[in-house]
């Protein structure tokens, strides 16, 4: 080492190079105070420039002051004032600075980055600012509270540097809205109690006596001890307090305002004096019974919204007394303030004023001796132990005793039990400690306990009973371990979890405890004091002490570490090391171990035989960019070999870290181009570690799926690429590490063959030959062409031809058919289903007879409806059933039709409770918004699908409470375009096999050719009908005798529910011509037409039926078909067959349809008027088809504009607040409301979301579901064609609440582009449908809770709650375990014991079974 000739820098040595450093480093100093007193001769503080240097870097250096070396010459600065309100303007600040050269050249004031301005410099280093007024800088306190401390600098103009800066503070006494923190501020403020406001300014207060400087001055209510309110009691609350300003003219009065349960309850309040007030007399209520009592915060206002001060822990405690106290003794150990007591007459806790005659009914706390009869033990643990005693036994129960005294006998099985005072909880148990059992075969048996005195009424047995056993064991695993422990050993044998302890020796030292069962014992071996050996194992279970001469456990010597190989890993780690060494097949779990920089990993070991184990090397964490390429070595390297603690660290063998192997990119983009097994070559770095020896990184290297062949150099890898076309993903593998340097596209270069090279020349010869074909016939073509055109012509004539006819008919239909329509729908009575009906459509869709109808089993045991009874009260705790209902949804298991089954089967259980079920929902979707938004899902997605429990309970929350609407207001407009669909379709030809309609809003089910029919009108004789009864029904010829059936029966039974009616298939059609002959007339039967492998349904036409003719409608078991006489009914078929034979077809009837029955028809396929084929029968050159077929479509805005008027009247009933009478159900507005709250809870602003919210819950969820099913409010039968164009006005009614712009093009849907100039009128009325609901006045919960209560009121007995409750039970069943576990891990339901409540309602539904 050797100094310069300028002693400014040292040269030093190394064994390959010489450096150069400097001898001071003073800038790593930042102030003055650490560059002197860091005592580094070097350096000293140049002032004006604010930096630590060496003298000569510093300008001026000489003159007085500029270079600093003392640490008592450092510069110092205060400030007068140093502090100053918000709302003060710019005052002049008195700054002083000591220990600064001569300030003659000037500085400026700069506070922060806010403002910079001159500063007037006097003499002895004092200088004048300005500070920064708000009016300068509005947003100088905005977001800190009562004060903002600001940097307050002084720059040197000089050298443009800030040379000392201090701190400066700016107060703002409007933020502190309570006289106490008002006047408790640091701050000159003042509370000015008369307007309620902090100010620093006293002439803002009206009058002197309103001014308060100390908190001894402020209003405020005196803590107390506790506000006892019971539960629906009257009675006043009176508080002390001090300083209660007296209202002046024009202010309100006082008020107590309570926050119960989230709702705000203000009730008028009385000042006696400046130290009393008084919260008149009314009632406070809590919903639930989950807690005996609630804290519930309030506050004392006056003049509206000016709070008095109070304590903030000062809380009323608002109770029930039968809330969780459903035993004596429950009820008993109450605090006495709470003035509970057991009424003997209803077996409850109440207050006195609510038991009758409490003279001789209510025990209480107060009385003298008083206790509870009739103790009941539900629980022991544990259930056996050994006879020599020691256990300590568990009783758990109800009406125990209040305390320990009471306890005047205790025996299990037999044998005395001693209470245990520390352990006991009053009523509830019972610890005591187990005699011996002097019996040598004690049989064992129940807890028999008396509280007080031994009578029957204080006496108990329990029905579990305790048994007495001899625990044993008779083989350990493993057999052996090491010296120093650490082996995790299990103990095998019989009752090891006899007893309530146990402890395990190992040759006299405690092995830990790790867990028992019946048949083992698991434990970590101490170490041994005595060396490798066998060692005796002992068990001490309570007093017994359990030994096995038979059994031992073998100590064996340490393992030991020979070598490691490789020595090195690369950062990531995870490359493969071998380890040789001694006893290594003792260890049960090895590890490998390395600390890095404080930080330690670890990673796995398998053992491969005694003396060899491979591990994976464990990482280290660096944090910075890249590790040297010389390598790392950790702080300690060793392993984890069970509690061997030598091995930890192996300080003899050093372990290297070499950086982690990188990769570029493919190409420019990740993207490389090669061809099939062409080498490719990833490029990096670090690929092989400069170690010693031969060992290299393992890579490999995957083409794909396809791993390739490597060869690996210092910077690159070389891969056959395998043969594979197409796009494929690289993938490099190393170390636990995986790189994806990019995507390879592998495409075919394929070569021209001698084949292909023949093929092209012979298409050559073939295309010269072609040319000169073309040239020749070119000339005999133009003669042709002439010919050609006017034959198009003729073509698109006939083509226009048949277009305009089309379109003029379809134009004709629509102006005829409305007000057809229109006439036809007047005076039709409205078959409305039930409520119960209606309810179970739409939550249990396809099942008539569900349990949920029916009472249950009267076949069952009392037990079942004692547990039924005792799970119902678990569902009306809130936090068990959003337990419940979080678990279930859990289970990967548990699939969306549970959810909707578990969901619907709540709502029934709830149906009296609606007001409760209500809560429940609003809690699940505010859970279910919480986990969409924590999700990172698209908002707009919520409630989209049915996939929780929450939606689909949503859906029977608005069918219940809409029902009314229904009845009233929307089941009319809904009903009126059902019969509209329906008529509108059966005025034309219908398809029976395909369910296509000549008139139809669906393209999907529209007939799209020329169908000839005819109106028939029939006379048609009603079931026991009689002459002169006849009803006109119109038909098509082209109907099949069913749908004849089908609207002969709808006039005949006009405005009769369809359930109440006959059924088509159930009659028998009869075509009468005169008095003797009668046809029954089917849709298959010896007439049937068959061509090819083609059968025909019959229709009114293949029967020839005529205008006018009578028909009747008789039942199949009395028709004439079954008892006509035979001569007559031979005679009137051959006299009907001939008819078809002369005027039909000339073949033989019996030839072409021979009598087939049903099930001899193989291949036969059936039709009506169109064949499933025909659609596709438009061949690709008739062009002129194809244009018809889709003239056709014009038929679907006829049919549009007929039921126009219909679609608009439904969907402006459900869109508007006020129609036709009826109010705005409450649902709708309450629900809104809350998922407009939800929105503004997790400020969410966008009005397309709140928006989207809104369709997802009502229009989606309820409207579209009655909307395509009707079925489900109306008792009818919905036909496939009348389901299909009910989809279509769903899907418009979806599209109406959608908030984005529908693109519409020519393949766009047909259903799109039929309402497309309708949707934005639509939109338009959704959204002054949504914009109108807000505006309404909010509904409090008191009114919706009103509203909820009447309707359980009107429809609770609808469904069977036991009925309900058994099929939800399925599910505790079923996920019982996982229900349990999450019970205990909620604190309430633990606190509320709501597990054990469980496990009673399961022991006795498994006791019953």
């Amino acid at each position: 080492m050797v100094f310069s000739p300028d002693y400014q820098h040292i040269y030093m040595l190394s064994d390959k190079q010489v450096s150069r450093l400097p001898v001071e480093s003073c800038g790593q100093y930042t102030t003055c105070k650490t560059c002197l007193g860091s005592g580094d001769p070097h350096c000293g503080w140049c002032v004006l420039h604010n930096k630590c240097s060496r003298q000569e870097a510093c300008e001026k250096w000489a003159e007085p002051q500029h270079f600093n070396t003392e640490l008592d010459h450092c510069v110092d600065i205060s400030v007068t004032p140093n502090n100053i309100s918000v709302t003060s303007t710019s005052t002049q600040l008195s700054v002083r600075v000591v220990n600064v050269p001569s300030l003659s050249a000037g500085v400026t004031c700069v506070f922060e980055e806010l403002t910079e301005s001159p500063g007037e410099v006097l003499a002895k280093g004092q200088v004048l600012c300005m500070s920064p007024s708000l009016r300068d800088v509005p947003s100088l306190t905005q977001g800190y509270g009562d004060k903002r401390v600001l940097k307050l600098s002084l720059k040197s103009k000089e050298t443009g540097h800030k040379f000392i800066t201090t701190d400066f503070i700016y107060y703002n006494c409007s933020v502190l809205q309570s006289c106490t923190s008002c006047v408790s501020s640091p701050f000159p403020c003042n509370w000015c109690k008369y307007r309620h406001i902090c100010t620093n300014n006293l002439a803002e207060c009206s009058f002197q006596e309103g001014r308060v400087s100390s908190v001894e001055g402020c209003p405020q209510i005196l803590p107390t001890s506790d506000i006892l309110v019971p539960a629906g009691i009257i009675r006043p609350i009176t508080l002390r307090a001090r300083n209660l300003p007296q209202p002046q003219s024009g202010q309100k009065n006082y008020e107590c305002v309570f926050n119960i349960q989230g709702k705000m309850q203000r009730i008028p309040a009385v000042r006696f004096n400046s130290s009393c007030i008084q919260c008149q007399n009314t009632s406070y209520w809590y919903d639930g019974d989950e807690t005996g009592d609630l804290p519930v915060d309030f506050s004392i206002v006056w003049d509206g919204d000016f709070f008095i001060d109070k304590p903030p822990t000062m809380k009323a405690l608002l109770y029930k007394c039968e809330a969780q106290r459903d035993s004596c003794g429950l009820c008993l150990k109450a605090s006495t303030a709470f003035e509970c007591g057991w009424c003997l007459d209803n077996k409850k806790c109440l207050l006195r004023q609510h038991c009758q005659t409490p003279e001789q009914n209510w025990m209480h706390p107060g009385r003298h001796n008083v206790r509870c009869s009739h103790p009941r033990i539900t629980k022991i643990r544990p259930l056996t132990g050994p006879k020599e005693g020691g256990t300590r036994v568990t009783i758990e129960g109800e009406n125990l005793g209040l305390q320990v005294r009471e306890i005047a006998h205790v025996q299990v099985a037999g044998v005395r039990c001693n209470p245990v005072t520390s352990e006991y909880i009053s009523a509830e148990r019972i610890v005591c400690d187990m005699a011996e059992a002097l019996l040598p075969h004690s049989p064992g048996g129940p807890v028999e306990l008396c509280i007080g005195v031994c009578s029957a009424e204080y006496r108990t047995q329990s029905s579990q009973t305790y048994s007495f056993v001899t625990p044993s064991f008779n083989h350990v695993h493993p057999e052996k371990g090491p010296v120093s422990g650490g082996t995790r050993l299990t103990i095998s044998g019989h009752h090891l979890d006899a007893g309530s302890t146990v402890t395990v020796f190992i040759a006299q030292e405690e092995c830990l405890f790790v867990k028992r069962t019946n048949r083992d014992i698991v434990c970590v071996t101490p170490s041994s004091l005595s060396g490798s050996g066998p060692a005796s194992i002992k068990l001490l279970i309570d007093k017994a002490e359990v030994t096995s001469s038979d059994t031992r456990y073998i100590y064996t010597e340490d393992p030991t570490i020979s070598s490691i190989e490789p020595s090195w890993s690369i950062v990531n780690g995870s490359t493969l090391i071998t380890v040789t060494g001694t006893n290594l097949l003792t260890i049960q779990e090895p590890k490998v171990r390395a600390k890095y920089a404080g930080i330690q990993t670890t990673n796995v070991c398998t053992v491969v035989n005694d003396s060899v184990m491979t591990c994976l090397a464990p990482g280290i964490i660096y944090t910075k960019h890249q590790a040297p390429e010389s390598g790392l070595h950790p702080d300690e390297y060793g392993f984890i070999l069970d509690h061997v603690a030598a091995l930890l660290v192996l300080n003899g063998t050093p372990f290297t870290y070499y950086p982690n192997p990188t990769f570029e990119t493919l190409g420019n983009s990740g993207i490389m181009e090669v061809k099939p097994g062409s080498p490719i070559i990833l490029k990096g770095k670090n690929l092989i570690p400069p170690a010693p020896g031969n060992t290299r990184l393992n890579y490999s290297v995957m083409i794909g799926e396809t791993p390739c062949l490597l060869t690996v150099s210092e910077s690159q890898l070389l891969c056959d690429s395998p043969d594979l076309t197409g796009e494929q993903r690289v993938v490099i593998m190393v170390g636990g590490l995986e790189y994806s340097p990019g995507t390879l596209h592998i495409y075919s270069d394929s070569t021209l063959t001698l084949p292909a090279i023949f093929g092209i020349g012979a298409g050559g010869g073939v295309l010269l030959i072609a040319i000169i074909a073309v040239l020749i016939a070119y000339k005999r073509k133009t003669r042709d062409a002439d010919r050609t055109l006017k034959r198009l012509q003729l073509q698109m004539d006939n083509l226009e031809s048949r277009v305009a006819l089309e379109c003029k008919e379809a134009f004709a239909e629509l102006q005829t058919d409305i007000q057809e329509l229109t006439n036809d729908m007047d005076g039709v009575k409205i078959p409305f289903l039930e409520y119960r009906t209606y309810t179970m459509r739409v939550m249990f869709p396809g099942i008539e007879e569900h349990p949920v109808l029916k009472e249950l089993d009267v076949s069952s045991p009392a037990n079942v409806e004692k547990a039924l009874r005792l799970f119902s009260q678990l569902l009306h705790s809130k936090m068990f059933l959003l337990t419940f209902i979080h678990t279930l949804e859990a289970q990967r298991s548990f699939s969306m039709r549970d959810r909707g089954n578990v969901a619907s089967l709540l709502m029934a259980a709830l149906q009296g409770r609606m007001e409760y079920a209500t809560v429940v929902l609003k809690q699940l979707l505010a859970d279910l918004i919480e986990k969409n938004l924590e999700n990172r899902n698209h908002p707009k997605l919520l409630l989209r699908r049915t996939e929780s429990v929450a939606e689909k309970m949503l859906t029977n929350w608005f069918t219940f409470l809409l029902h009314r609407f229904l009845k009233e207001c929307a089941g009319e407009p809904l009903f009126m375009l059902f019969c509209a669909i329906k008529q509108q379709m059966e005025k034309g030809p219908i398809d029976a096999i395909t369910g296509e309609a000549r008139y139809s809003l669906s393209e999907d089910k529209l007939i799209r050719q020329q169908i000839d029919y005819k109106q028939l009108t029939l006379m048609c004789i009603p079931p026991e009908g009689e002459a002169g009864t006849e009803v006109p029904v119109k038909v098509l010829n082209c109907d099949t005798v069913t749908q004849v059936k089908d609207k002969l029966l709808d006039a005949v039974y006009k405005g009769i529910p369809y359930s109440q009616r006959p059924q088509a298939d159930d009659m028998d059609l009869e075509w009468r011509q005169g008095r003797l002959t009668r046809i029954i007339l089917q849709d298959e039967d010896v007439t049937t037409k068959i061509e090819s492998d083609w059968k025909r349904l019959n229709t009114l036409a293949h029967y020839q039926v005529a205008d006018g003719s009578l028909v009747a409608l008789v039942q199949k078991q009395v028709s004439a078909y079954n008892i006509a006489n035979s001569f007559t009914f031979t005679r009137s078929l051959s006299r009907y067959e001939s008819l078809l034979r002369t005027s039909s077809s000339p073949d033989s009837l019996r030839s072409r349809a021979p009598m087939i029955t049903p099930d001899q028809e193989t291949g036969t396929k059936l039709w009506h008027l169109v064949k499933n084929h025909e659609h596709a029968d438009q061949r690709e050159g008739d062009r002129g088809s194809k244009m018809v077929s889709e003239i056709y479509l014009t038929r679907l805005l006829a049919t549009k504009g007929t039921l126009q008027k219909f679609v608009d009247d439904l969907f402006e009933t459900v869109f508007s607040t006020a129609h036709r009478g009826s109010a705005l159900p409450l649902a709708i507005k309450y629900m809104f409301d809350f998922l407009d709250e939800q929105a503004d809870k997790r400020q969410i602003t966008d009005p397309d979301v709140r928006h989207t919210w809104k369709s997802n819950c009502l229009p989606l969820r309820f409207w579209v579901n009655v909307i395509k099913n009707p079925q489900f409010v109306f008792d009818i039968h919905k036909s496939s064609i009348t389901d299909a164009c009910l989809s279509v006005v769903a899907q418009t009614f979806m599209d109406s609440c959608s908030t984005s712009e529908h693109r519409l093009g020519k393949d766009s849907p047909s259903n799109k582009l039929l309402y497309a100039k309708d949707i934005p009128n639509y939109k338009s009325w959704v959204e002054r449908y949504y914009r109108d609901i807000s505006k309404m006045p909010t509904i409090s919960d008191q009114d919706m809770d009103a509203y909820l209560v009447e309707q359980s009121r009107l429809h609770g007995t609808e469904f069977n709650t036991l009925s309900a409750l058994s099929e939800l039970y399925f599910y505790i069943n079923k996920y019982k375990e996982e229900i349990l576990t999450a019970l205990d891990r909620d604190g309430y339901c633990r606190k509320h014991k709501l597990r054990h409540k469980l496990e009673q309602a399961i022991n006795l539904m498994s006791g019953s079974s």
